[in-house]
């Protein structure tokens, strides 16, 4: 008998060798219909696989990430049963589940499959699953696996196993399909109801430019048809949403082949929105007694090297610049804190000077994979909020509520009400692969849970999900449309005092490291916005729209009036812009809701005579006349408004 251990503490005792779904059945039958896959002993399991010896357990439904990563990998391999059956002779690379759905990298050799060849892929994936194929796991050596996959010319398959250390390796199967693969995965394809093969895209064979480029196929499935019909609504409003269609509309930013790929170009307009941005944050930051800083673009290799960002990112940076000066190279920065840490060593700091926040809104560089690339979400140069607060270790909690302080008032500016955090924390059955002392690691990640608590927050405990250098809290928000962005991070590092040499003289005159808490509650100004962007759909605060106004005049007879009320509107600091386009009066209004900006004020004979604007609300329609002195107090009234409540 083996003794199993459930959620609520209860312990229950059991046959040796008892699968997941057989305990769900002894729960009851609802559950083992619903159940998709097991965790025991903090390790996902296939809810076929025998429980050989005492284990804490959690039942995964629809509804757990666990359960969707399980059902969407076993979608992934159903899709490339379907792939074998359809293009003879095609060869797999990898095919995991991913936030929403799966993909599966494969080379058709000679063959072509493009996006008029997805509904018939689809067919024949509902087909197999229909015939609720048994998914089978099974033990295999390095050494047969390689036979296996050799023997098939599976080159790329043949390639993984190579990389893998010597011992027992699992294979996965299903009909006349079997897969390398660690699983977990579903009893059977019968659970799969609902499929959409949604995109065909290329990708080099493991992200490296210099190997082949492979057919990268992406789909989607659900447990039930509704759920599909309801995501697949929620894709056309995603597209509406694309932070690219609606910047190059709004004219916010742009990329330029001739300045460099995933180089972002900032606007006027985008410009103006993300200024007022960084002046919101620099305003609280100056509440919570941040000192601003600037550093270079660039820094010599060596600071990079001692930071251990060399070792980091140096496959991911733009290669050294090597000046005329024998051995010496420079970087583009990376990340903001190495040079941070160096403006904390300028001068001797004792424990009255502590906690030291700099801040800076830092622009460093990345070489990502031009396949990688994706509008503002992922760039090659970006801009973070960054900041390093330098403390003793007695007041780690003190900032950290600080920080979280700080990120609440910007989730509350931009409406991001639906968040959930995740508290990371160290593994405790592998304590050596960490820096810094047990005494230091148990006092910041006890203070991140009791921070959390004393705010009300309800955070996701990940036990060892921790960095190397320290615990951290991360926030992620759910858009207006229900989709998942991580923004927001406060991480603790004891890493890079300890490269830095950093010191601080204590109250007993003895030297101390500081601990360092790295901050962004932006995260990046260019993913941001991004999202920001999809959040809103590109209908912006009235505080932050790079256009509060724009006025209409019914003819070019009463542009110089028009003129005159953005005049006098600039002049009460409303952001105001005029469209004297010798067009109908209706082709401008279209045209403006479209450009979503919050107000538009129509202007004719009338409102010329009296001092008046004819006032529309973006999608709310006529709301009456009144005098511009009026329309310039509301616009004032309710900017005051919002930004007095955020600032609460």
């Amino acid at each position: 008998m083996i003794k199993v251990t459930f959620p609520d503490g209860s312990v229950r005792e059991f046959a040796k060798g008892i699968t997941g779904l057989q305990l769900a059945e002894s729960i009851s039958s609802r559950l083992a219909q619903e159940v998709l896959a097991i965790t025991v002993n903090d390790e996902i399991w296939d809810l076929t696989r025998p429980i050989e010896t005492d284990a804490a357990i959690k039942l995964h439904k629809w509804d757990d990430e666990e359960a969707k990563h399980a059902f969407w990998h076993s979608s992934a391999h159903l899709m490339a049963e379907a792939l074998q059956e359809l293009y003879p002779g095609i060869k797999f690379g990898i095919g995991p589940a991913i936030e929403n759905g799966f993909y599966y990298d494969v080379d058709p050799g000679d063959m072509t499959i493009k996006e008029t060849d997805l509904p018939a892929i689809e067919a024949k994936m509902l087909e197999l699953a229909a015939r609720k194929s048994t998914i089978i796991r099974r033990d295999i050596s390095k050494a047969d696996a390689l036979t296996r996959f050799g023997a098939l010319d599976e080159v790329y398959k043949t390639e993984m196993i190579n990389d893998l250390a010597d011992g027992t390796i699992t294979l996965y199967s299903q009909g006349n399909f079997t897969d390398l693969c660690r699983g977990p995965h579903l009893p059977h394809t019968g659970e799969i109801k609902a499929i959409k093969v949604l995109s065909v895209a290329g990708a080099y064979w493991r992200g490296d430019e210099k190997r082949k480029q492979l057919t990268r196929i992406y789909g989607i499935t659900f447990p039930k048809k509704k759920m599909l019909d309801e995501y697949l609504v929620l894709l056309e409003e995603a597209k509406k949403r694309d932070h690219r269609k609606i910047g190059k509309e709004l004219e916010l930013f742009m990329f330029s082949e001739m300045v460099g790929k995933g180089l972002p170009i900032w606007l006027p307009r985008g410009t103006s929105l993300r200024l007022r941005l960084e002046d919101f944050l620099k305003k609280i930051q100056r509440r919570f007694d941040y000192q601003q800083v600037m550093t270079p673009h660039i820094g010599n290799k060596q600071l990079y090297v001692t930071s251990g960002h060399y070792a980091k990112y140096g496959k991911d940076s733009f290669q050294p610049i090597h000046t005329p000066e024998e051995g010496e190279e420079y970087l583009l920065k990376p990340m903001n804190c190495p040079h941070h840490c160096e403006i904390y060593k300028f001068k001797p700091r004792s424990y009255k000077d502590l906690p030291l926040r700099l801040a800076e809104f830092g622009t460093v560089y990345r070489y990502e994979q031009s396949g990688e690339l994706h509008g503002l979400t992922r760039v090659r140069s970006f801009t973070q909020d960054d900041a390093h607060i330098f403390c003793r270790p007695d007041q780690v909690k003190d900032e950290f509520l600080k920080v979280m302080d700080i990120i609440f008032i910007i989730f509350n500016a931009l409406e991001f009400e639906n968040f959930e955090a995740q508290i990371s924390l160290r593994d405790p059955n592998n304590r050596e692969k960490y820096i810094g002392s047990d005494e230091n690691w148990d006092k910041a990640e006890q203070s991140i849970i009791e921070a959390c608590a004393e705010k009300g927050l309800k955070a996701k405990v990940e036990t060892g999900e921790a960095a190397f250098y320290g615990p951290k809290l991360d926030f992620m928000v759910k858009d207006a449309i229900g989709r998942k962005w991580q923004l927001g991070t406060i991480q603790v590092d004891y890493n890079l005092p300890e490269r830095f040499e950093l010191e601080y003289t204590g109250d007993d005159n003895a030297k101390h490291r500081p601990v360092m808490i790295h901050r962004a509650p932006f995260g990046s100004m260019e993913r941001f916005v991004a999202v920001l962007i999809e959040h809103t759909a590109g209908k912006f605060p009235l505080w932050l729209t790079p256009d509060q106004v724009v006025i209409l005049p019914i003819s070019e007879k009463f542009n110089d009036y028009a003129f005159q009320v953005a005049k006098t509107l600039n002049s009460q600091d409303v952001r105001v812009t005029v469209d004297d386009r010798n067009e109908k009066i209706g082709r401008k209004i279209r045209d403006n809701e479209l450009k979503r900006i919050p107000y538009m004020l129509i202007v004719g004979e009338k409102e010329a005579e009296n001092a008046e604007v004819a006032v529309r609300r973006q999608g709310e329609g006529d709301k009456g006349s009144m005098s511009v002195t009026d329309f310039a107090k509301l616009i004032t009234d309710e900017v005051d408004a919002l930004v007095n409540q955020y600032n609460k």
